[in-house]
């Protein structure tokens, strides 16, 4: 049930495509997945898996998929292979363009679909700053970077007057993906059409130029903006990008676009990528750099490290309690940043040990760890669960793969696997 006031604008948006467009909501949706080419870059997982369908046209890895195949209840995706994304989604990130290296922003970043996209087209290079307003959903979003494997991530809870009063022209690409009345998610959530206003369409609207005000700030000279909704009003499409250019002139529009469900095989999407006057190269950005610790001063991990991995690490390490992460080279000082995730949380220090943490499980390659067991997919169904297993070797600590992806730790002792998947993760 479309509300009536939604239609009439519809009607009048599209004109003699507004009886395909109408029609386009009996079709049954679209399902889309993304492979993340920091676990799989070769994407093999295509080989393993035989839920993958035709590709999404305009991002790399993605891919549609049968409903039925319930690819978000296999171990794949528990070891972060790919990301379950709504194909139309897919194209703000990809129109942002990402080069290693850059340090990038994505300002409302919840669930953590586009961010993590964002981190896939780094490489592991640079810094991304992953941004939710909401507790809730920052959660959210820092639970899905850690599973995508991603280090060089910091998650932050701001608002973004915060955010824009501590990074004045500091990032390179921005991605403003802003909350908005959510218009072309109506077919994904029916519950979405219900709650539909006029009233909230200018509300968000209001909402998204304060929004873009506070992203233009913290670009550099020289650097893009991609402004994105899944709405279909132009209140907050068009209209925003008009007004958004006559208040900064400084400011060139490059593209924009609109993704329609009776055009293409997705979900309702907009989006806008901006382009900044001047160059900066050579200017630092105004921001004090974390310290951390040296690498020398933990001994605890350097111990497990010599041991267990086969890998250097580069970065800055930050002790939050007896909690030890790494924070790239280049990560702003963590002082008075409200961050639920700083980087790669590398594991707890405890008396005189180490003990891995999930997200360094996640982060690694197999081949990058001394120990390894690689489990089928039905061991794997039963790892997740908490089960613990017999195995030979030497005791000590392996990284638990399934099908040559990383899944977990487990700690070999007397023949028995003990299981240390995460507890709050157990299915």
């Amino acid at each position: 049930m479309l509300p009536e006031q939604f239609l009439c604008r519809m009607e009048k948006l599209l004109g003699e495509e507004y009886e395909s467009f109408l029609e386009s909501y009996s079709q049954p949706r679209f399902q889309s997945l993304r492979i993340n080419h920091l676990k799989d870059g070769k994407e093999s997982v295509r080989e393993k898996a035989d839920f993958f369908g035709e590709e999404v046209p305009w991002a790399l890895g993605g891919y549609y998929y049968k409903e039925e195949s319930h690819p978000g209840k296999h171990p794949f995706h528990e070891a972060g292979v790919y990301y379950i994304q709504e194909a139309s989604a897919m194209a703000p990130a990809c129109a942002l363009g990402a080069l290693p290296g850059e340090r990038i922003l994505d300002l409302c970043a919840a669930p953590g679909g586009k961010s993590t996209q964002i981190a896939d087209a780094l490489g592991g290079q640079g810094l991304l700053i992953c941004n939710e307003i909401h507790p809730q959903r920052a959660k959210i979003l820092s639970e899905n970077v850690e599973r995508m494997g991603v280090g060089n991530a910091l998650v932050l809870n701001h608002e973004p007057a915060y955010l824009a009063e501590r990074f004045p022209e500091a990032f390179d690409r921005i991605l403003v993906d802003a909350p908005c009345s959510g218009e072309g998610m109506f077919r994904k959530n029916e519950e979405a059409a219900g709650q539909w206003s006029a009233d909230n369409v200018v509300m968000c609207a209001a909402r998204q130029r304060e929004i873009m005000e506070y992203a233009a700030g913290m670009l550099k000279k020289g650097g893009a903006m991609v402004y994105s909704t899944c709405t279909f009003a132009p209140e907050e499409n068009e209209e925003n990008v008009n007004w958004f250019l006559k208040e900064h002139p400084e400011f060139s529009l490059e593209e924009s676009m609109r993704l329609w469900p009776h055009k293409v095989k997705g979900e309702g999407h907009f989006l806008a990528r901006f382009t900044k006057d001047g160059d900066s190269k050579g200017e630092a950005a105004v921001f004090g750099v974390e310290r951390g610790m040296k690498e020398k001063d933990c001994k605890e991990w350097l111990a497990f490290k010599s041991k267990y991995l086969k890998r250097d690490f580069q970065g800055i390490y930050v002790m939050f309690g007896v909690q030890l992460y790494l924070v790239p080279e280049e990560c702003p000082s963590l002082k008075g940043l409200k961050a639920l995730r700083a980087g790669l949380h590398l594991g707890t220090v405890k008396k005189d040990r180490f003990e891995p943490s999930h997200a360094l499980a996640l982060f690694l390659k197999p081949e990058e760890a001394v120990f390894s067991h690689d489990l089928s997919l039905e061991q794997a169904g039963k790892y997740v669960k908490g089960e613990t297993f017999a195995a030979e070797g030497e005791k000590g600590w392996y990284l638990i793969c399934v099908e040559g992806y990383s899944l977990g730790f487990g700690k070999l002792s007397g023949g028995i696997m003990k299981n240390h998947y995460p507890k709050g993760l157990r299915k």
